[in-house]
């Protein structure tokens, strides 16, 4: 097990596996959470779609209300059961007649900080690789989230929102220190985009970048590359699954973050004065 940072932070990464039962599902998320509180994490990060088959057809009848479903009601007393921050991957939630892909965010004391809908929906078309199309069923969020931590500021996107590096660039423009990707890169994007992206955007904001994965599962519908990672300001990996369900943990060294700003302080040489970030909706 990888030694406890001095700053105290300690991330534990889920790779969970995913079938077709909720309720056996989020039981199995809520046994690795305490497996990762009891291995010192202090935020605990779940998968994207933890709860339900990543697909368009399963978003309609797996949907759920949000913060008084099923779901929300267990990592909510989970979270203030272990005394830690839970990211909860996400799930398909329910608002009205509209659908979304969320990540919620409960603090130690069991409360909802913050809410993620995924802004940027996973439309593709790759021939002889994989076509897809969230949009048939999802709407997009519009708000970036940041939430606050007694460690420091952290930026939630969900899996596609990781190839839009404004995105990551605007929550590194916010103060956060932390990026968190629950995602579920498939067999023809992950094996070439996967490490490739959580490293580019550690580098390019000197940031720490989380990603988290579902299990691979090949008898899915769909089927998830895995290879849950962390890495840090300098592209280095922390720590990395293989495909199969893993508990991985990621210790977070805020004096190697400065350290590197300091060496290459690409935040202060930024041409503000040719380009900048503009941000059209509020934080």
């Amino acid at each position: 097990m990888i030694s406890m940072c001095k700053k105290g932070l300690r991330l534990g990464l889920i790779q969970l596996s995913v079938g077709a039962n909720k309720a056996n599902n989020v039981q199995n998320a809520l046994k690795f959470v305490k497996k990762a509180k009891e291995g010192g994490s202090n935020i605990i990060v779940l998968p994207e779609c933890f709860n339900a088959p990543y697909g368009t057809k399963y978003f309609p009848e797996y949907a759920e209300s949000i913060p008084d479903g099923e779901t929300s009601r267990a990592l909510s007393a989970a979270a203030k059961e272990v005394k830690a921050y839970i990211v909860g991957g996400s799930i398909p939630e329910r608002d009205g007649s509209k659908l979304y892909n969320t990540s919620t965010v409960w603090s130690p004391d069991g409360q909802l900080v913050a809410k993620h809908r995924k802004m940027h929906l996973f439309d593709i078309d790759i021939p002889g690789g994989i076509t897809f199309k969230e949009s048939e069923v999802l709407s997009p969020g519009n708000t970036p989230c940041i939430f606050d931590t007694e460690y420091c500021k952290i930026g939630i996107g969900i899996c596609y929102d990781i190839r839009f590096f404004e995105l990551a660039a605007l929550y590194r423009k916010a103060g956060c220190d932390i990026l968190i990707y629950p995602g579920a890169f498939n067999m023809t994007t992950g094996p070439l985009h996967w490490d490739l992206l959580a490293r580019a955007r550690a580098v390019d904001n000197q940031v720490f970048v989380a990603a988290v994965s579902p299990a691979r599962d090949e008898k899915a519908d769909y089927i998830a590359y895995g290879h849950t990672c962390a890495v840090d300001p300098w592209g280095k990996t922390l720590a990395q699954a293989g495909a199969e369900e893993e508990l991985l943990f990621a210790d977070i060294d805020f004096e190697t973050m400065k350290n590197i700003r300091q060496q290459i302080p690409v935040s202060h040489q930024k041409r503000n004065d040719v380009y900048d970030l503009v941000v059209k909706s509020n934080l």
